[in-house]
């Protein structure tokens, strides 16, 4: 093979500066790309929002008093109303307001609980840190809705076989329409946490 004129050498240098240069660019954008989808891989898991009622250290419990739902609830055709319902049920529970409470349940409820036992019992109860999970078509056009909230209360008045005064609950309500709208009905409790019927309580 001929050795190459003096002048071809001349003309191959700048064009290999090039050639280098465009490849170490192309290597540094791959590089810079790579992390920038590895990044998005890793914050791509959108985190779960918790409503802000539900972050607070124990001298601030039980929370906000506003009644808060998940996206499911707000997408459910009765979710709204549920909703209403359940923000004055708790707001009467706080204002230890009974005419108010009676607005909020069924018939059934209110003849279980004389307006004296419901003082009685809700005298030194807040609630707090309410949220809607899900709400389920149950039987005869009613609803079973999935709430969590937490309840402060004096030791007395805590459940007799659950005595702290902050308990975290669970419960499914049920709740059909009476008097042209949703109403609470009797909630089965159960006789310890978890184990109830459609009651979960845990100690803050």
């Amino acid at each position: 093979m001929s050795a190459q004129s003096p002048s071809r050498q001349r003309w191959l240098i700048p064009v290999l500066v090039v050639v280098l240069s465009v490849t170490v660019a192309g290597g540094l954008v791959a590089r810079e790309l790579y992390h920038t989808s590895a990044d998005d891989v890793q914050s791509g898991v959108m985190p779960i929002t918790v409503p802000s009622s539900t972050s607070h250290d124990s001298r601030s419990e039980p929370g906000s008093g506003r009644v808060e739902i998940t996206p499911d609830v707000a997408g459910h055709p009765a979710g709204q109303a549920v909703l209403a319902v359940l923000q004055t049920y708790f707001d009467a529970l706080n204002a230890k307001n009974y005419a108010m409470w009676r607005q909020t349940v069924t018939t059934a409820r209110i003849q279980n609980t004389s307006q004296s036992a419901w003082h009685t019992e809700f005298r030194s109860t807040k609630d707090g840190s309410i949220l809607v999970y899900r709400i389920e078509e149950a039987a005869d056009n009613s609803l079973s809705v999935l709430v969590g909230f937490t309840s402060t209360q004096s030791i007395d008045e805590a459940p007799a076989n659950f005595q702290y005064p902050c308990i975290r609950w669970r419960l499914e309500l049920p709740m059909r329409i009476e008097g042209g709208g949703y109403r609470i009905d009797i909630v089965q409790s159960g006789s310890g946490s978890g184990s109830g019927s459609g009651v979960e309580r845990e100690r803050c």
